[in-house]
């Protein structure tokens, strides 16, 4: 089964789908650095850089080469998103998820999924999600949604997305949640620890892997890549080390606790629970047990990336992808439930 994946960055979503058995034709994304490491990581996918919303069916089919697409991902940007005036949904600053529609629509896939923020489910008092279910609805498809949450599905991160499934002729069931969790610990522990050293673009394991996770991470993995810690001022390290395993700014001695005013400011992540969410930047949380943020490897462990998914571009940029990033673990989860769907 072959699916295309719009607003792709790196790949999390479509790498979780491959891994279920869906055959990745193409990722389009206007991200050139993401798309080199989604190009990296998807062997025998093409990739269109661009405006989604010049890019037009005729040049999809031309890139892939007219192939059959029975399933189209995707999480477009919701920066901006209006209802504002009488055109409501068409309002300019919701092109980016028009187009996504407008593809549908044109190619006419057997499901599409939609992932994206949960706070878009009562945006405008419910009415983005009511747009987008009448819309393709309107369409023929049955589209169900749920607000899932990532550490429910054997990922370490309590990261919580919106996912519309939409089918043309069954109603999807969401998988059942796991009663188990991943901690930070289960996740980090064999990594280099880098305390006296800031790491080197390759480097060999700090210790076997301690559980399945672990296992699972380094199944295709003989060394480590992207494994760099960041480069702190003595007075950074010394403020993160007054902070405890799981604690946060309000543990801070009183002349520290306003060096930083927002509310993840200085939190180590607790080694007993899955992380916070990851974001796209990396100097508010701090490693469990060493005084630094957390590498672009480590945040990816967190995300559930294999250890052979390598991030290309600056750190920036990589931080960003990772962030960006649908856990590969719950769409892998989510795409083989949508692939015995789309079999039966």
């Amino acid at each position: 089964m072959n699916l295309i994946d719009l607003f792709c960055g790196c790949g999390g979503l479509s790498y979780g789908f491959e891994q279920a058995g869906f055959n990745v034709l193409l990722g389009i994304d206007n991200d050139k650095a993401a798309l080199e490491t989604f190009k990296l990581n998807h062997k025998n996918s093409k990739t269109i850089c661009g405006d989604i919303r010049e890019i037009t069916f005729d040049e999809i089919n031309n890139v892939i080469g007219n192939k059959k697409i029975d399933l189209i991902v995707g999480g477009p940007p919701c920066q901006g998103m209006s209802l504002s005036g009488p055109r409501k949904f068409e309002d300019p600053r919701n092109e980016l998820y028009l187009s996504f529609i407008r593809l549908v629509k044109e190619i006419q896939p057997k499901a599409f999924v939609i992932e994206n923020v949960p706070g878009l489910v009562s945006l405008f008092k419910g009415k983005i999600k009511d747009s987008i279910i009448e819309k393709f609805s309107e369409m023929g498809y049955k589209v169900r949604f749920e607000i899932m949450c990532a550490s429910d599905y054997g990922v370490p991160q309590s990261r919580k997305r919106v996912i519309f499934v939409g089918h043309q002729d069954k109603e999807f069931e969401f998988p059942e949640k796991m009663n188990t969790y991943v901690t930070c610990e289960m996740a980090l522990s064999d990594l280099p620890p880098l305390e006296d050293c800031l790491g080197n673009e390759e480097s060999p394991y700090y210790k076997d892997p301690q559980n399945d996770y672990q296992q699972i991470m380094r199944q295709h993995s003989s060394i480590l890549r992207n494994h760099i810690a960041a480069k702190h001022s003595e007075q950074v390290k010394h403020i993160i080390s007054l902070v405890p395993d799981g604690g946060n700014y309000k543990d801070l001695p009183i002349e520290y606790k306003n060096t930083r005013k927002f509310n993840v400011a200085w939190t180590r992540f607790n080694s007993k629970k899955p992380a916070p969410t990851i974001d796209t930047g990396h100097r508010h949380h701090f490693h469990y047990k060493y005084n630094r943020v957390p590498t672009v490897r480590e945040s990816a462990r967190l995300q559930s990336f294999p250890d052979d998914f390598v991030f290309l571009g600056n750190k920036t940029q990589q931080f960003r992808q990772v962030g960006n990033a649908v856990p590969p673990i719950m769409a892998q989860i989510l795409g083989e439930k949508i692939k015995n769907l789309l079999k039966n």
